[in-house]
């Protein structure tokens, strides 16, 4: 591992530092591994904890409204979805979703309709309020990532994309 300057250290130094005492001379432990690793968990951590702060205290439109929402917006056709469909999308129970769908239709942001041309199918579409709840919460949510990476340059961004596109193509194939 790369020795660090005071200044240039976070906490994952000091974890894979601590790491490192026990298997400094094993070649299976490999300290730039672990260190991206954890940076990762950890920065997905904190974004994770700034969504729920963000939405903490909101008892009319939840986190998990949103996530609901969100899913309907982004999901292949952005014009209708199944519960099914949905529930996949944000991994969780068709019960769960049944759940979410009922405050989203009774807070008016979604529809749910019977299929005219599939009468087993019940189809989800956002309103027009449910568009502009979601076009406030997405750019709000855009703006904690904004401040989240902040500390990176756009050609450094670029770079970080580059390096984890490579890892995930290698994990897809």
């Amino acid at each position: 591992m790369t020795e660090r300057t005071a200044e240039e250290r976070d906490g994952v130094d000091d974890h894979v530092a601590r790491w490192a005492t026990f298997w400094k001379d094993d070649p299976r432990f490999a300290p730039e591994i672990e260190g991206a690793l954890v940076r990762m968990n950890d920065i997905a951590k904190w974004a994770r904890r700034q969504d729920a702060a963000a939405f903490a205290g909101n008892e009319d439109f939840t986190l998990e409204d949103f996530k609901t929402l969100h899913a309907l917006m982004v999901q292949p056709y952005p014009t209708e979805a199944t519960p099914a469909q949905l529930a996949e999308a944000t991994h969780v129970t068709r019960a769960a979703m049944t759940s979410r769908l009922d405050r989203l239709v009774a807070a008016g942001l979604v529809t749910r309709e019977v299929d005219p041309t599939d009468r087993r199918r019940v189809l989800v579409r956002p309103t027009g309020k449910g568009r502009e709840e979601w076009d406030k919460h997405i750019f709000e949510g855009m703006a904690r990532e904004r401040k989240l990476l902040g500390a990176l340059t756009y050609e450094e961004l670029v770079r970080l994309n580059a390096l984890l596109r490579k890892v995930l193509r290698s994990l897809e194939h």
